[in-house]
């Protein structure tokens, strides 16, 4: 029996004592239906082993077998398989003027280069996806299984600027399927990626307005600025954004967030930190942020840092720390130039509290993309190293956890990290997102 499921089914892993085992499963059988429903991905798979009572069809050997299985209601059958979602993982359709990765170097790992736009990845991992990729059976099942929030991005709400920026004809009709999730009650949340002279000023006034009509199913809205390396010579020619762009990016915003809250409770737009970063503003207060709904986009995620620092640093942990502080704390922090000016304040700041600690941080340049990438996660281990030769570092480097792989102690250069400690012999630590983490590196005491 040749068949797609054959090869995406397969299950990988048995949990030890779980209703699976009990019934006989074992790795490598290749699960093919349940209660006589073929299984096209794990949606499907989860929704339809809630029941107490399943027929599971399989292969075992490439014969068939089918067993009957009873179960609590709503109880996990304790499976793994080997494909996260039962199913081949989609790629992008579109040839996006903004898209980052076609503006990657050669000669990185394959995964790098891998453009998904998924719905599933975006309920199961945050993914934002253009909608290009659906048909009426996708959004039946997203609103089927009430597969949300789902991230959308959006870029323009005018049709034909949409066709244009993603390169893809077809791009302008797939707003449609918004009014589909709004009509369902399907929540979402959405991204502007904003191009100087293609949906920015009396543009992103338009969608702004345009998508404010779906909250509160539509519940918030990020503007960040496009990413921009070095490898664009053959691409469609873009232009950064200067202080006043971003300047004028944030007024609009602002204006706008005072009338949706008035409205509806809800500030709903809003300009990723890197807006405000480089216009030399203040960042918004915490209560701006609505709950940080979009962290992942890099809104608020320098607020939400910069209060968890302040916070432990006010707590009774640290004042007990500070008054028998005796050792000596020596490190380097390694930071991209974005947030370098908020770290060298809680450097300065643990460093005058803490007198027995000596804290330096060092701002890397990236040479791998380009100056203008400025953002810590996109930062190699190659240009690391390199510049903290050049610059001096101490016998202890914190990095940031955004700079290695999720899964894997490796960065964007495929550099390990104990390639790393190897080329400084140092001791590195890593720092996780949160300001106590922070804070707790900087003094190197208990985690």
């Amino acid at each position: 029996m040749e068949h797609k499921s054959v090869k995406t089914h397969k299950i990988k892993s048995v949990e030890k004592g779980s209703v699976a085992e009990k019934a006989g499963l074992k790795v490598g059988d290749v699960i093919l239906t349940i209660n006589g429903e073929e299984i096209e991905d794990i949606f499907d798979y989860r929704y339809d082993i809630l029941s107490s009572h399943l027929k599971i069809g399989f292969l075992r050997d490439e014969e068939p077998v089918e067993i009957t299985v009873e179960k609590p209601e709503d109880d996990d059958l304790g499976l793994e398989f080997d494909e996260g979602l039962m199913d081949d993982y989609r790629s992008c359709r579109n040839g996006c003027i903004f898209c980052f990765i076609d503006q990657m170097p050669p000669g990185l790992r394959k995964t790098l280069y891998f453009k998904d736009d998924d719905q599933r990845l975006s309920f199961l991992q945050g993914n934002y996806v253009t909608l290009t990729n659906l048909s009426e059976h996708d959004v039946d099942r997203i609103i089927k299984f009430r597969m949300e929030p789902i991230n959308i991005s959006f870029q323009t709400t005018n049709p034909e600027l949409r066709c244009k920026m993603l390169r893809n004809r077809f791009a302008g009709d797939c707003l449609k399927i918004v009014d589909r999730l709004y009509e369902n009650g399907i929540t979402m949340n959405g991204q502007i990626v904003l191009c100087k002279g293609y949906n920015d000023k009396d543009e992103l006034k338009r969608s702004i307005e345009d998508l404010s009509k779906y909250i509160p199913y539509l519940e918030s809205v990020s503007v960040v600025p496009v990413g921009l390396t070095k490898y664009r010579a053959k691409l469609t020619k873009l232009e950064p954004f200067t202080k006043d762009d971003a300047c004028e990016v944030i007024d609009m915003i602002e204006d706008y967030q005072k009338k949706f809250y008035e409205e509806s409770g809800t500030h709903f737009i809003h300009a990723s930190d890197e807006w405000y970063i480089n216009a030399g503003r203040e960042l918004p207060e915490e209560d701006r942020y609505d709950g940080y709904l979009q962290l992942a986009n890099g809104v608020g995620m320098t607020r939400l840092l910069i209060n968890e620092f302040y916070e432990a640093l006010a707590s009774t942990k640290y004042k007990g720390i500070k008054k028998h502080f005796m050792k000596r704390s020596e490190c380097t922090l390694v930071t991209g130039k974005l947030v370098y000016p908020v770290m060298k304040e809680f450097a300065d700041k643990v460093n005058k509290t803490f007198p027995k600690a000596d804290v330096d941080v060092v701002a890397i340049r990236n040479d791998f993309f380009g100056e203008t990438i400025t953002v810590a996660g996109l930062l190699t281990g190659g240009d690391i190293v390199k510049q903290l030769k050049e610059h001096g570092y101490k016998k202890r480097v914190l990095l940031p956890q955004s700079v290695l792989k999720a899964d894997e102690d490796i960065f964007l250069d495929d550099m390990t990290l104990d390639e790393f400690k190897d080329s400084l012999q140092v001791k590195v630590d890593i720092v996780k997102s949160s300001g106590r983490d922070l804070l707790d590196c900087l003094l190197d005491v208990s985690r």
